[in-house]
């Protein structure tokens, strides 16, 4: 059986009626399974999981848009986390017995038939991009909604389908497909979020503008020049999470495999201790691969334990997984949802 999953972040962090539309619209799709919808009243977002065949991913992507759609008003959301529209952003990832080209056009199908369905502007992004700028999601959220409409004006960012008009309810909606991304963030004690920002900054593969002594980008033929950061297909940026009165580094691992979560941690840790700050635990949004947790377990453990629970004891113990949220591995894990 071909298993894939796909991740839609809807911007909508707070309302219950939301959340149960997107569910029931998931639920009555057959061929599909809703495996996690995880919202965030801080980054006023929900991040959904289901997984299913060729046919039901396709189907359950749709109908939860939809439901998101008649729910979500662009033109009243206010949020920490940078988003394009109400369905942000809609990727689908091959988990088994499926490459990453079907997934690509699994999100072509989707991107023209939602873009009819709710006249909306669409972006395909990733593996599945028609362009070098479009291949990073930050890119195409530049300006995020609130400057999509001159953004839909420029030439250079017509959307992949859909037309060019601004849609205020709505705005616009990326997809494609990925590898599998995990959404992981590290708890910084204390209330000032430039610590986490100056973390993220150093440590994120983009990196950040070089500055001279009075704090001014320094710029070569009118570009900013960049120094990149340490590690490779991390993606981070510095977060106020009000609810826990502390502030995280919120990190997308795009390939777990070149970055691993344990480097990630620790990494953010080093120059936590830099700084003077300390780190309070982490947590994983949404779900994770089975691998990503055993080979922090690994790490943790010294190589000196192959039993898969007590590894995945070891992981969660360590990386401070359960201090928000008590993590349950049958229920953030897919290995084991699935």
């Amino acid at each position: 059986m071909k298993i894939i999953e796909c991740v839609p972040n809807f911007s909508e962090g707070k309302n219950h009626k939301t959340f149960n539309a997107i569910k029931e619209a998931i639920d009555s799709t057959k061929d599909v399974k809703l495996l996690s919808l995880e919202p965030d009243a801080d980054y006023n977002r929900v991040v959904v999981t289901m997984a299913g065949n060729e046919e039901g991913i396709l189907k359950g992507a749709v109908n939860a848009s939809h439901a998101a759609a008649k729910n979500i008003d662009m033109t009243l959301h206010k949020g920490e986390h940078p988003r394009l529209g109400a369905i942000d952003v809609v990727p689908f990832v091959p988990v088994s017995n499926v490459t990453t080209e079907e997934c690509v056009e699994i999100s072509k199908k989707f991107a023209e038939i939602i873009s009819k369905d709710l006249n909306v502007p669409v972006y395909l992004y990733e593996n599945a991009a028609t362009k070098p700028d479009r291949k990073n999601l930050s890119s195409i959220r530049q300006g995020e909604y609130e400057g999509l409409s001159d953004k839909l004006k420029d030439p250079n960012w017509t959307p992949d389908y859909g037309t060019s008009e601004f849609n205020p309810k709505l705005g616009a909606i990326v997809t494609g497909s990925r590898f599998f991304l995990i959404a992981y963030n590290v708890n910084i004690k204390s209330l000032d979020v430039k610590y986490a920002k100056e973390i993220a900054e150093l440590l994120r593969e983009s990196g950040y503008s070089k500055r001279d002594e009075n704090g001014n980008i320094i710029k070569v033929d009118g570009k900013p020049v960049k120094v990149h950061g340490r590690l490779k297909d991390f993606k981070g940026m510095g977060v106020t999470l009000e609810k826990y009165n502390l502030t995280q580094v919120s990190i997308n691992l795009t390939n777990y495999n070149i970055t691993p979560l344990h480097v990630a941690f620790e990494e953010v840790k080093k120059e936590a201790i830099r700084l003077g700050v300390e780190v309070n635990g982490s947590e994983i949004v949404g779900l994770v691969p089975l691998e990503a947790l055993l080979q922090a377990g690994k790490f943790y453990s010294n190589d000196k334990e192959n039993n898969e629970s007590k590894l995945v004891e070891a992981a969660i113990e360590n990386l401070g997984l359960s201090t928000l949220n008590h993590f349950v591995p049958n229920e953030k894990i897919i290995e084991y949802m699935i």
